[in-house]
């Protein structure tokens, strides 16, 4: 298997130097082709990818402006695409908005990502202090290692599917009134049968969100398999995580963010993340606005569930949908052919 590099040239030639070093010693030995421009973007179907995003000190790559238009253009452009990310800048600003950015765009256009796509090289390369220490190194050490094991993952990890998988739904909301909870109804007919589904509501009053325990706390009581601070979180979420084939987040926006509860899901997911990874298991997501900013929290969940959290994010991962009335997303025009298009990547993402 080959690797496609998509690698837009950076706006200033010495922005684009450390990467290029990186990269070097990342690709070593595999066989890349690099791909430039947005007009080379044809014919990619069904390869393995890896974005490299030099943004220099602005976080601007005008290349990659042509690149993420022509993504967001072309819905199937890469249909059965699997990539990663490495951004880097010459600032400690911009690249993790960046990569969310891109990820989604990626997402939207057909390619799965990896549990934990993103590298990520700020300018002073601070982000990598705990990784040198652990493997023994500097910080340019551990960037080169981190970059050269996404690549392999990129390239050899197939997401397992399974005969009946169970699959999670997480939601916050009322049933009824909430126009997420509207389209979710729809939408477990269409799996059942071939899944085994399991909802559970995080209404108020029933999690706390996470308080930040020091890291050894937190490492001990995920070891454990539980929480210093307990409740529903442990008792009922943390179980259904660990068995869990997938997940499906429902998602009103709330002020162009997760909501309260479905945020402190995500920050206390950390101590069982202390003990396992993800990578095995996928996110998908409905996502209703009343007004607008979908897309904003699409990306909060593509940066939190599947860049730190490690979940593999299945190609076309949300539903994202404007409603403000109760009822009105089941009004939307087209929204059961939509319905139908979660519901068969769900099934086509999971099951054997």
């Amino acid at each position: 298997m080959s690797l496609i590099l998509i690698h837009p040239a950076p706006d200033s030639g010495w922005a684009g130097q450390r990467l290029d070093g990186v990269l070097r010693h990342a690709l070593a030995g595999r066989e890349v082709r690099t791909v430039r421009t947005a007009e080379e973007l044809s014919g990619l179907e069904g390869q393995r990818l890896l974005l490299a995003l030099p943004l220099g000190d602005t976080g601007v790559n005008t290349a990659y402006m042509h690149i993420l238009a022509r993504l967001r253009r072309e819905p199937g452009l890469l249909r059965g695409c699997t990539g990663g990310l490495i951004v880097d800048g010459a600032g400690e600003l911009y690249t993790k908005s960046a990569a969310a950015e891109a990820a989604l765009a990626l997402d939207q256009a057909g390619c799965a990502l990896v549990g934990r796509p993103l590298v990520e090289g700020t300018g002073s390369l601070a982000n990598f202090t705990v990784q040198a220490q652990n493997l023994g190194t500097d910080l340019m050490g551990a960037y080169r290692c981190a970059a050269a094991e996404l690549a392999e993952r990129v390239e050899t990890e197939v997401f397992p599917k399974r005969e009946r998988p169970e699959v999670l739904v997480l939601h916050a909301s009322s049933h009824h009134t909430s126009n997420t909870m509207d389209l979710w109804a729809q939408v477990r007919p269409r799996l059942e049968g071939r899944c085994v589904i399991r909802e559970i509501g995080l209404r108020n009053g029933t999690l706390s969100d996470c308080s930040g325990c020091p890291y050894t706390m937190c490492l001990h009581f995920g070891e454990q398999g539980g929480c210093f601070y307990g409740g529903v979180m442990q008792d009922e979420v943390y179980p259904a995580v660990r068995t869990a084939d997938a997940l499906v987040l429902l998602c009103p926006n709330y002020n162009d963010a997760l909501s309260a509860n479905l945020t402190a899901f995500i920050n206390r997911l950390t101590a069982l993340f202390r003990q396992t990874r993800f990578y095995d298991k996928a996110v998908f997501a409905i996502v209703v606005s009343g007004y607008s900013g979908g897309d904003m929290v699409a990306r909060q969940i593509v940066a939190a569930m599947n860049m730190n959290k490690s979940f593999y994010l299945p190609p076309r991962f949300a539903l994202i949908e404007t409603a403000n009335s109760p009822g009105q997303a089941l009004a939307l025009p087209g929204i059961q052919e939509r319905l139908e298009g979660l519901a068969q990547n769900i099934l086509d993402t999971m099951c054997l």
